[in-house]
């Protein structure tokens, strides 16, 4: 058992304590953060957390936690990050 197979066995689980933290498990991988967004692949899908002052207090890639702390404004899933280009490039495409 790779460390792959270790990470789509986790459940993945939200939680939001009074706006100001979030705990996030089944966590893949981040791909990208700053202080006002995170985007990150979890088992369910990417997910995107935004916020104010945002800051990652806990990293576990082995088990695939993530701790953020700050004003949590939303948190959003998508099924790929970059899957709307991909479709208009293909639609714009076929039907110019």
């Amino acid at each position: 058992m790779d460390k792959t197979d270790v990470i789509s066995n986790f459940n993945h689980n939200v939680t939001i304590s009074e706006r100001k933290s979030i705990v996030i498990t089944g966590v893949k991988k981040i791909d990208s953060f700053d202080n006002e967004e995170f985007l990150m692949e979890t088992t369910m899908g990417y997910m995107v957390i935004k916020g104010e002052e945002l800051e990652m207090i806990k990293l576990d890639t082995y088990q695939g936690n993530v701790s953020i702390k700050g004003k949590i404004n939303s948190m959003t899933y998508m099924e790929s990050p970059n899957k709307k280009e991909k479709d208009d490039g293909v639609f714009s495409k076929l039907f110019k």
